[in-house]
């Protein structure tokens, strides 16, 4: 099975290459990367060229006359020389100003061509290099749409300080009434199913992942199953997690979400969702 890996990223310099490494790392043999940017101004967009496929799609980024590169066309910069690095090198690049994270993520979902599709943000670490090909055969035990797993919560700045252990146990559909839902950034679907039910709502500016899962799997029931293994090294610090502003503010578009599924939120749904978050301190 193919596997599309997405990231986005902005101003990411600091983290870029490690989170590339990781996904370069993968002994899965059939993986294509996309890679989203947003313009950024601190590098990040010469190191994502080093790691490009020449030939590639390349969209939005200046060559060395400073013109503007179009999809298709080689990249200065790109990586040359060993064939075997050419081949794990990044598929889609694009750099160039979008309207939020759930818009560059929805720039990916329409470029990829894999069969299953997952997120590694910047500054994110796939767990070891077998966990693609992990999620690859869960696929292909389970057939299901949809594989979760679980992921540890580091510091911003120093990723082996674990701050929270986000386990998240066997697959419930009722378990979202009570405020779980699994770790997006561990959680990978099929193509298929993005085609059939969408992909994010950008009217939702920090809850969009939320409201996504819920819609895949609580709606319309897609089968899903729990892979019981650590997926993703995941860095705080986003945006839903960065502050007691944007905290509250997820927990409005937690609520928003089920009535844009024509559904009615259950009662004390985010303080149940809260507790969930207190209970992962404690794994």
């Amino acid at each position: 099975m193919k596997v599309t890996l997405i990231t986005v990223c902005f101003n990411a310099a600091d983290v870029i290459a490690a989170s590339m490494d990781s996904v370069f790392a993968q002994t899965h043999p059939d993986i294509e990367v996309i890679v989203i940017d947003g313009a950024s101004t601190d590098g990040t967009v010469d190191i994502l060229k080093r790691y490009h496929k020449p030939g590639k799609p390349l969209q939005g980024l200046p060559t060395q006359e400073g013109t503007l590169q179009g999809a298709g066309e080689d990249a200065a910069g790109s990586l040359a020389g060993d064939p075997a690095e050419v081949s794990r090198g990044i598929d889609v690049l694009v750099s160039e100003p979008d309207e939020g994270i759930y818009d560059a993520m929805n720039k990916g979902l329409a470029r990829a061509t894999g069969d299953i599709i997952g997120f590694v943000n910047a500054g994110d670490l796939l767990m070891t290099p077998d966990t693609i090909a992990h999620v690859v055969a869960a696929f292909q035990r389970s057939h299901a749409d949809a594989v979760y797993g679980d992921i540890i919560m580091v510091d911003e700045h120093d990723i082996h300080k674990v701050h929270r252990t986000w386990l998240s146990g066997t697959y419930h559909r009722e378990n979202f009434r009570k405020g779980w839902m699994p770790p997006h950034v561990g959680t990978f679907i099929k193509k298929s199913v993005y085609d059939r039910f969408g992909h994010f709502n950008t009217d939702l500016r920090i809850g969009a992942d939320y409201e996504i899962l819920l819609r895949f799997l609580y709606k319309h029931r897609i089968p899903t199953v729990h892979l019981r293994e650590v997926l993703v090294r995941f860095r705080l610090g986003g945006m839903s997690n960065g502050s007691v502003k944007h905290i509250l503010k997820a927990n409005r578009e937690v609520r928003a979400s089920w009535g844009l599924n024509g559904l009615q939120a259950p009662p004390l749904l985010v303080t149940r969702k809260l507790w969930s978050k207190v209970l992962q301190f404690f794994h």
